[in-house]
């Protein structure tokens, strides 16, 4: 994938992670800080950073439980260590730290 293809797909992946997220309708502060961060700030003061990291071609992911990070294979955002769906891992992180059940979906 190229850089251009790269900026494309990430910036799309975080607009489609923040509608999600609001969907969810979670108590979450969600903030754009420039261009390839969305940050996720809930009521305890924990938080989400999601950020591109272009060199790398990979989306990653900061929580309370870890960092991971994602490359996308055939139009699926995968862990590079586990496997796991992206959409599944923020699923998970987000339910774990804002205490509220919540499941993402990447549509």
């Amino acid at each position: 994938m190229t850089e251009t293809e790269f900026l494309t797909r990430s910036s799309a992946l975080l607009a489609r992670i923040e509608e999600a997220v609001e969907a969810t309708g979670v108590e979450a502060d969600i903030e754009r800080k420039g261009d390839g961060i969305l940050e996720l700030e809930f009521d305890n003061g924990s938080k989400i950073v999601i950020n591109s990291q272009t060199p790398m071609r990979q989306i990653w992911v900061a929580a309370k439980s870890g960092g991971f990070h994602f490359e996308c294979k055939e139009d699926v955002w995968l862990d590079t260590r586990s496997g796991e769906v992206l959409f599944e891992t923020l699923s998970r992180v987000i339910t774990e730290q804002s205490g509220e059940r919540v499941r993402l979906s990447a549509s």
